[in-house]
């Protein structure tokens, strides 16, 4: 009894201490519930870059400048800046992972640094300048591990990839003018990052690359992942029927198609480019007759777009990389999420669980 008592009296001064810290630093979000949201930890070069490319992704809640990685408590910006105290430039993301996926930010981190210097970013050098992914617990960890390895593989960089992945330790908050620099100093920061040369670079190096980097890509024999072919190999490689539909925003005929009454477990991408679109864990009989998802599997691979054709409004659902037309999103589906996407079989094409692995897509056996 006494030590239950010990523990539930831990519990709530943890939940104290975070409230206070929450209370101190009101750009840390909570939910509605008063729970905490995911984190996730970069080092990308200078934090004002970092932050307000991360703070443009849906599903992020927060982004804040610091310093983490070092020796020294409580480090001051000029401290740091003298590259003695071994810590970093960094943000701390505070995200939804309903809304976006630990491997999206991971995406987005690799697209907008160079992870091939070790010794810093574009302009600013120094290992007060470097780039690390620092994570919170195993499971990131593992995640970040594959992504690196992904991105060695995908042969974008012709160095190799030297960003290191260390466990996470104290982070400290930046000053206050620090945090949203590039909001409330929009003129100088627009001056500086052209001036640093990181997004030069990075136009030069992901031009014509719309692939995500994602582990199993290259394993699946497909270095370019999620990639939309030409039209002619588009015109080969789908029926007639799949052509319709896709291309030229087609329907097929409800209960006479593919995988309107399928119940096996697996998930289902596109036909086109083969990114990830729904997970049979959210499919539901709608009674519609078409494949009928509460949510998609990767949110940020699908487009929603108004449709106003046969005389009525919907929202059209389409693929981000194969631009594909899928179907239509309504408002009438059940619960989580009172959505309903309804989605046409032949832009679909179902991968099992069993042959998840095998075809690049591994991560997804968690869901299973």
């Amino acid at each position: 009894m006494k030590t239950m008592i010990i523990l539930m009296a831990l519990a709530g001064l943890v939940v104290f201490l975070f409230g206070c810290y929450a209370a101190e630093n009101s750009s840390v979000p909570l939910k509605p519930d008063g729970s905490s949201y995911s984190i996730a930890t970069f080092a990308g070069g200078c934090f004002w870059c970092t932050e307000s490319d991360f703070e443009k992704q849906e599903g992020v809640k927060a982004v804040i400048s610091g310093y983490t990685g070092g020796h020294l408590e409580n480090p001051t910006y000029e401290q740091v800046s003298a590259g003695t105290t071994g810590h970093t430039e960094a943000v701390q993301v505070y995200y939804d992972p309903e809304l976006v996926s630990y491997e999206t930010l991971l995406d987005l981190f690799w697209r907008h640094i160079n992870p091939t210097d070790p010794d810093g970013q574009f302009a600013d050098r120094g290992s007060q300048y470097r780039p690390e992914i620092f994570y919170h617990n195993e499971e990131q960890k593992e995640q970040a591990i594959a992504s690196s390895q992904a991105l060695e593989a995908s042969g974008v960089f012709d160095k190799p990839i030297a960003t290191p992945i260390t466990k996470m330790g104290r982070f400290y908050p930046a000053e206050e003018y620090h945090q949203d620099y590039y909001k409330k100093n929009t003129l100088r920061y627009k001056y500086y990052r052209r001036g640093s040369g990181r997004d030069a670079f990075l136009e030069r190096t992901w031009e014509g690359k719309e692939q995500v980097i994602r582990p199993g890509a290259k394993a699946a024999g497909n270095a370019k992942a999620w990639s939309r072919p030409g039209d002619d190999e588009i015109r080969q490689m789908l029926t007639p029927l799949q052509y319709k539909v896709t291309q030229n925003d087609g329907t097929e005929p409800p209960f006479d198609n593919e995988y309107w009454d399928n119940k096996k477990e697996g998930i289902y991408v596109d036909i086109v480019s083969g990114e990830p679109l729904f997970s049979s864990t959210d499919k539901f009989r709608s009674g519609t007759g078409w494949p009928s998802f509460t949510r998609p599997l990767e949110k940020e691979h699908i487009v929603e777009k108004t449709d106003k054709s046969f005389f009525m409004v919907r929202t059209e659902v389409r693929s981000k990389y194969g631009d594909s037309h899928l179907g239509h999103v309504f408002g009438d589906g059940p619960a989580p999420t009172g959505l309903r996407y309804c989605i046409n079989s032949a832009s679909l094409r179902f991968i099992p669980k069993e042959n998840l692995e095998k075809e690049g897509y591994g991560e997804y056996l968690r869901l299973f």
